[in-house]
């Protein structure tokens, strides 16, 4: 792992950088494509209203919304935690899995180590992203 730029780990890179603009794609499908309003779509991602209406309006999770969209796997996933959450088959605990899940993929495709580098001095052989939490046992 490196030590150069670890001022953010590659989870901090993820809370600011793509879990608004997952948040953002998650709401704008459960409102355009399953017809919810923003008040249930926020109930259902858990979180407010006026959250999704700046989700909607592109003020919160638009810088990194085109690398989710262009890349199937993350785009697959989110589509799949959007009508998951649209049919109510998704319970609260599992969108966290679900978003877990997500991380993951974004970390293993160079998605965030992309994103990690460009705002951080991290060297090449820099591999930290790619090194995802173990669960305790």
């Amino acid at each position: 792992m490196c030590v150069l730029g670890m001022l953010k780990s590659p989870c901090e890179i993820v809370v600011k950088y793509f879990l608004p603009a997952c948040r953002s794609l998650i709401a704008k499908e459960l409102i355009e494509k399953y017809g919810l309003t923003q008040v249930t779509a926020a109930k259902r991602l858990g979180t407010t209203q006026a959250a999704i209406s700046q989700y909607l309006s592109s003020k919160r999770g638009e810088k990194h919304i085109k690398q989710l969209e262009n890349n199937v796997l993350t785009k697959s996933a989110i589509n799949t935690i959007a009508k998951e959450l649209a049919t109510e088959t998704l319970t609260s605990s599992n969108i966290m899995i679900k978003l877990c899940d997500l991380c993951t993929v974004l970390r293993n495709n160079d998605l965030i180590c992309t994103i990690h580098k460009s705002y951080f001095p991290l060297p090449d052989t820099c591999n930290s992203c790619l090194i995802v939490p173990t669960e305790k046992a």
